[in-house]
């Protein structure tokens, strides 16, 4: 699925930080706004989340895997929307399936079904999980030409990040939250342009664009955001995305945080690297609401989990305790917000 890396240093944002480090130091201001150290400061005691269960999230992701590749205009693609409103019903949530009319870089014009399911759906406070759920329809990483024209499984690339936040929503069901909590499937992810270059741009991520563009109620707005991208692969690893960095920084630091203190800390790497194109892009830029990227990147390889883009991305490639990791994490986030 991925789109553009471009490895820039974020050099605006460090011009910014330095423009904001000379004034906040300079000997006038420190004069006329004294610091006050609060006094009695009271530190809000931790909820102890629900326990995820990964052999329950595996299961969804199976039930996507068993579909059969989600590719726009297929009856898996279609049977996968219907799947989602179900189960989303099932554990009390409001949903409804955003439609919207997309045209992909190979000109071909399609329907796209982005799936939202609001908990708590009045609370004024809320926060959005997404993930993508659609599969890519060829396999350009393959060697073998005539597997490079058949569709991926989609399966870690897609099915995971869904299956996890279908998890999520099941244990709210259980224990409510304070928050409100927005789940949302972006489709059309992963129709994007290959092979890079300047025409690549905006031929990703059509779901998140669209939304972004027509949020599913007027004036609606997000304390934050949490998109998950190939997130149950055995020994994930999922270090500081650049554009996360740069637009919600303070959400990466709490994310990272929550993660050390449930045990999933592990999967978590706190080194920075580039900037990744994905859906959070679009909510961060158009939308204006910060969003992170929860995103299998090894940072040592420089590349995706060894099975993006190809027929390999099957159910053989999920480990539930990585599922277990990556929702524990967003459980601890959720009640403690």
């Amino acid at each position: 699925m991925m789109i553009k890396l471009s490895f820039l240093n974020l050099k605006n944002s460090a011009a910014l930080l330095t423009v904001c480090a000379i004034v906040s130091c300079s000997p006038e201001k420190q004069k006329e706004e004294p610091v006050v150290v609060p006094q009695n400061t009271v530190t809000k005691p931790r909820i102890v989340p629900p326990e995820f269960n990964g052999d329950s999230a595996y299961a969804f992701v199976k039930a996507q895997a068993d579909m059969g590749p989600r590719v726009p205009g297929s009856k898996a693609h279609e049977k996968s929307v219907i799947y989602f409103k179900k189960q989303f019903e099932r554990f009390g949530a409001q949903v409804m399936i955003q439609s919207g009319n997309v045209t992909t870089f190979d000109k071909k014009s399609w329907v796209l079904k982005n799936v939202i399911a609001s908990i708590n759906p009045t609370s004024a406070n809320r926060i959005i999980l997404a993930a993508h759920y659609d599969s890519r329809p060829f396999s350009e990483k393959e060697t073998d030409p005539k597997l490079k024209e058949k569709p991926c499984p989609g399966v870690n690339d897609g099915a995971s990040g869904a299956g996890v936040l279908l998890e999520v929503a099941r244990i709210l069901q259980q224990k409510n939250p304070e928050i409100g909590v927005d789940i949302i499937l972006f489709d059309l992810e992963d129709y994007g342009m290959p092979n890079g270059g300047p025409d690549m741009a905006d031929t990703w991520c059509l779901g998140a664009q669209y939304w972004s563009k027509n949020p599913h109620k007027q004036n609606y707005t997000a304390r934050f955001g949490v998109l998950l991208d190939m997130v149950g692969a055995k020994d994930a690893m999922f270090a500081r995305e650049g554009y996360s960095v740069f637009y919600a920084n303070d959400i990466v630091t709490k994310v990272w945080k929550a993660a050390e203190v449930c045990g999933s800390g592990k999967y978590f790497n706190k080194e920075e690297y580039g900037e990744i194109t994905d859906d959070h892009f679009y909510i961060n830029k158009i939308a204006q609401i910060p969003c992170i990227d929860i995103l299998h990147y090894d940072i040592y390889k420089g590349s995706f989990f060894d099975h993006h883009h190809k027929n390999s991305d099957d159910l053989s490639t999920i480990d539930k305790n990585t599922l277990k990791g990556v929702g524990q994490t967003l459980l601890e986030v959720i009640y403690n917000e």
